[in-house]
């Protein structure tokens, strides 16, 4: 995971890079059909049925991500030596030889470990579903594979399929879960694409001598038989696939063998990182919100709570817990979700740190989540920013300056305000609201006692008490019939 990592600069891939820096500028985005080798369902479908298929993830707006795997072993340092970078790449980063890092797989034992806690830990935060790394670049399978004996259930002293163990507790808890699996990066099997930073366009960029070998063996030794497993293994789940770093190697002819699994299971959401110019279902914005959503695609941002995905021992960087609120109202804003990663030790034990905050936070939702859940975007736009008319971006763009004063979520007969900074005067002022309001009243009032307030026009004023009901965010609700 990293979003210089995944930035694909291949042709093979032009369009579906071009759609996105469409996208992240506002604009809406090309409907033009792409000709795939094989058409994904998202080809085919009607609106209503795409509606249809995509109801309980636009529903859902926050899920957990889990980065777990044998990196949590050196945590971040190598040889004595802390690596720059983030957690799960330290074989990439410290180009550590293949039979060096394969060896970690003996010193796995995560005894700590336990599905329940986990699933229950993303109920307790308001999370509607869980994605967790079944394979990452390190190519590592965190699940019972016959198709390849380098898995947690053969090469470890564990011996246990830990996603076997959260299905089984998704299903107890009512917690729907998906699972990433990296398709084109796989650091340790001959002919899986390697990449270093800043070369993504080499991605059989070796280290080692153990890594070369032919790309299309891999794919259909390893990565295809692989992703059968986890489609077909764990009963009614995965209802999510996470595809990640596609390089030139992912051309569409191979992303297409992998669609044709895709297709045997209708009701999957997957990603826009295949490759192969497939756009899957969701966009993936990583480490950022985009100041404007991205109009006519579903989209989730990911994100870290401190600085890496993999766990780092040293890395306590952590966000606060106002700041993962605001991020996850902010998106819900913008018509997006937020996963949120968590980072297990080797022991399988979350950082207190996450813990923490994700309680945190799911205590806000449990008095305020009916402005976040199953909602759908702004009906205004401005509170959320302005592109500055004098400051560039990176990429030499107007700067998008954010605003943290409210945001604002809707359904048909309501219209939310998340209210970070309370007015001063006691009044909350818009000037063009385009429903007519019947009734205003704090969410967080149990006794949802009526606020007083006056529409002129497009205009309307609203009398708050002196002080917020909440420091982080007081929800106000306008009772409004489109």
């Amino acid at each position: 995971m990293n979003l210089v990592h995944r930035t694909v600069t291949t042709l093979a891939l032009l369009s579906a890079v071009s759609l996105c820096f469409a996208q992240l500028e506002g604009s809406k985005p090309d409907t033009q059909p792409v000709q795939h080798p094989v058409p994904a369902i998202q080809d085919t479908e009607t609106p209503a049925q795409r509606d249809a298929r995509m109801q309980w993830w636009r529903e859902a707006r926050f899920g957990m991500f889990i980065h777990w795997g044998l990196y949590s072993i050196p945590a971040g340092t190598w040889d004595g030596k802390q690596i720059p970078g983030i957690g799960e790449w330290i074989m990439n980063n410290a180009s550590i030889p293949v039979a060096d890092y394969k060896a970690l797989a003996g010193k796995f034992n995560p005894t700590s470990f336990n599905a329940h806690d986990i699933v229950a830990l993303a109920k307790s935060a308001g999370m509607k579903y869980i994605v967790i790394t079944a394979k990452h670049h390190d190519g590592f399978a965190m699940f019972d594979s016959t198709a390849n004996s380098f898995n947690i259930v053969a090469a470890t002293p564990f011996k246990r399929d830990p996603l076997r163990e959260l299905a089984e507790e998704c299903r107890k808890q009512g917690m729907k879960l998906g699972f990433y699996y990296s398709q084109d990066q796989d650091w340790t099997a001959p002919g899986g694409s390697a990449y270093k930073t800043g070369n993504h366009d080499l991605p059989t960029h070796h280290w080692d001598s153990a890594q070369d070998g032919d790309f299309n063996t891999y794919l259909h030794t390893k990565a295809i038989p692989q992703i059968k497993e986890l489609l077909t293994n764990y009963g009614e789940f995965p209802v999510v696939v996470w595809f990640d770093t596609p390089t030139a190697n992912m051309t569409p002819a191979r992303a297409a063998e992998i669609v044709t699994l895709l297709n045997q299971h209708p009701n999957l959401i997957w990603n826009n990182r295949l490759g192969g110019t497939y756009q899957g279902d969701t966009e993936t914005p990583e480490q950022y919100i985009p100041a404007q959503g991205f109009p006519g695609r579903d989209w989730e941002s990911c994100m870290t709570m401190n600085d890496t995905w993999g766990y780092k021992s040293y890395d306590t960087n952590f966000k606060s817990t106002e700041t993962l609120l605001r991020n996850l109202i902010d998106i819900s804003s913008k018509g997006g979700n937020y996963l949120l990663n968590i980072g297990p030790d080797s022991k399988g034990v979350v950082p207190t740190a996450e813990v923490e905050r994700l309680h945190q936070v799911g205590q806000w939702l449990a008095i305020n989540g009916e402005a976040i859940y199953n909602t759908k975007p702004t009906l205004f736009g401005p509170e959320a920013g302005a592109f500055s008319s004098t400051e560039k971006d990176e990429k030499g763009n107007p700067k998008f300056i954010t605003a943290w004063n409210w945001r604002s979520t809707t359904t048909a007969d309501k219209i939310y305000i998340e209210i970070f900074s309370w007015p001063s005067g006691g009044s909350f002022h818009l000037d063009k609201l385009p429903r007519k309001v019947t009734s205003a009243y704090l969410l967080a009032d149990s006794a949802h006692k009526p606020l007083k307030f006056t529409q002129t026009g497009d205009a309307l004023d609203v009398q708050l008490p002196a002080k917020a009901l909440d420091a982080t965010a007081t929800v106000l609700v306008l009772k409004a019939a489109e």
